[in-house]
């Protein structure tokens, strides 16, 4: 393992007259706020030693070359807002923040484009090409807070995936930092490429430990017209899961969305809301949304959808086609993290991934697993692609230690089972340091040493982001 070097007063200079003094900061208050992001501050922290915001591609390539210098560990971030600890600086050293280049750099209509610097926040991209009839369909979830940079470090992804798919199929081309401080720029306005190697896709999800993305462009994505939402309940999740592969293959309909919940997710986010859903009756629910580019056409779309699950076992379906009843909807499968916090505010939220038939045989073993453990583990998210975010709940008068044994026991068992399943750790929200250990014991021991030699042979020194997704030794 490196042995990395402290942050001297030297180094501070050197910060200093790369970026002036504005962009660096040493304040021990603000120094905490960079060191945890929206995992349990009080498992997955780190504090830096110093934190720079750089303006310039330029600048960011000369901190990496004083880094690889002065051997330092350099940890590039967002908005903080993952849900891994692949942002927490474990090492100390520099922390890297990205809020000061936010810009827009080329707005190309006629090529549907948006070059952006990777500070910006993702919904802005929209905001700022929505009255020209165009948005970034990539959609995470927490598009509002997120930043784009952040996004591709992720490969992010949301509730849209299913019809849209996420962050990489709408990165064209990048401006990368190397971690030696080499500027590489990958691709360009062109949406396609075999020239070589895919580089993009190389550092898209590569978590910031293979290079540091300093501007992206982006693809555009016509603005959808009309849209229509169904809330649609199930006595069951074998019947709510069942539908989906119908709707795409029975009906040939593609929808914006399917989003999954089961019974306790919908009704503590209902309790949390004061909303009045009738889900007592149910054993999930669907939200499904359809687009398109008229009114006629998705209402067509949904109302074959609502008879299909009619038909199929549905015990209601709610059509919600304005704004005011579509956000009613939304907010009981945007809540549902919130809801759980007010019962507990600790939580181990998982990010799994299965091939969406299996879904039904997921949730009967964490409905097991739930029984033998006596521990609240609710499941919602994108049924869509097979992606749940089942999550541990601390009970409230668990002890702190008692309660990340029993998360450490549970979490290893809920991955076998996702293994066995032919599914996935990380769906969308990445490996980091929350998921690492686990990771490293179930992925093929050939793939571990592949990802390996690239993080070796692309920063010899261990410098960016050490610590993430594996260790090296």
């Amino acid at each position: 393992m490196t042995k990395f070097n402290p942050i001297t007063p030297e180094i501070v200079a050197e910060l200093t007259q790369i970026v002036g003094a504005a962009n660096v900061i040493l304040d021990a208050e603000k120094l905490e706020a960079y060191s945890h992001d929206e995992t349990p501050k009080d498992q997955f922290s780190g504090m830096p030693e110093v934190i720079v915001t750089p303006t310039s591609t330029l600048q960011v390539a000369e901190i990496m070359k004083l880094a690889n210098a002065r051997l330092v560990p350099v940890t590039p971030r967002g908005a903080g807002s993952g849900l891994s600890g692949g942002a927490i600086p474990l090492h100390g050293g520099i922390l890297m923040a990205f809020e000061k280049m936010n810009k827009v750099l080329d707005v190309d209509l006629q090529n549907m484009m948006i070059e952006v610097q990777a500070g910006i926040v993702t919904n802005e991209i929209n905001a700022i090409v929505e009255d020209d009839g165009l948005f970034f369909a990539g959609y995470p979830m927490s598009l509002e807070s997120c930043q784009i940079g952040g996004n591709i470090a992720e490969n992010a992804g949301g509730g849209k995936a299913i019809k849209y798919g996420v962050t990489d199929r709408y990165i064209t081309g990048m401006e990368v930092v190397t971690p030696l401080g080499d500027i590489l720029k990958i691709g360009g306005k062109i949406v396609k490429d075999v020239s070589g190697y895919d580089l993009k896709r190389l550092y898209i999800g590569s978590e910031g430990t293979l290079g540091i993305v300093t501007s992206a462009t982006i693809k555009l994505t016509p603005l959808p017209k009309a849209k229509t939402d169904l809330l649609v309940l199930f006595p069951d999740v074998q019947s709510a899961i069942e539908i989906v592969p119908m709707i795409l293959s029975k009906l040939g309909i593609v929808p914006t969305s399917i989003e999954f919940m089961d019974r306790l997710s919908v009704e503590t986010s209902c309790k949390y809301l004061n909303e009045h859903l009738d889900y007592e009756s149910c054993g999930s629910m669907l939200l499904i949304e359809v687009d398109g580019t008229t009114q006629e056409q998705v209402d067509s779309e949904a109302e074959m959808i609502g008879d299909l699950c009619v038909e199929n076992k549905a015990i209601e379906v709610y059509v919600a086609d304005n704004y005011t009843t579509q956000e009613r909807v939304w907010a009981v499968r945007r809540n549902i993290a919130e809801a759980f916090k007010v019962y507990s505010p600790h939580q181990s939220l998982e990010d799994i991934v299965v091939p969406i038939a299996q879904i039904p045989a997921l949730t009967e073993e964490i409905a097991k697993l739930s029984a033998e453990f006596s521990l609240s583990m609710p499941s919602y998210g994108h049924a869509g692609d097979g992606n749940l975010h089942t999550t541990l709940i601390k009970p409230p008068e668990m002890a702190l230690e008692a309660w990340y044994e029993l998360e450490d026991k549970v979490v290893k068992r809920l991955y076998q089972v996702v293994m066995a399943l032919g599914g996935k750790l990380s769906g969308e929200h990445g490996i980091g340091i929350k998921r690492k250990a686990y990771y490293q014991d179930v992925v093929a021991p050939e793939e571990l040493e592949l990802m390996r030699t690239l993080k070796k042979a692309l920063d010899p020194n261990n410098i960016l982001n050490p610590g993430k997704i594996f260790d090296l030794a």
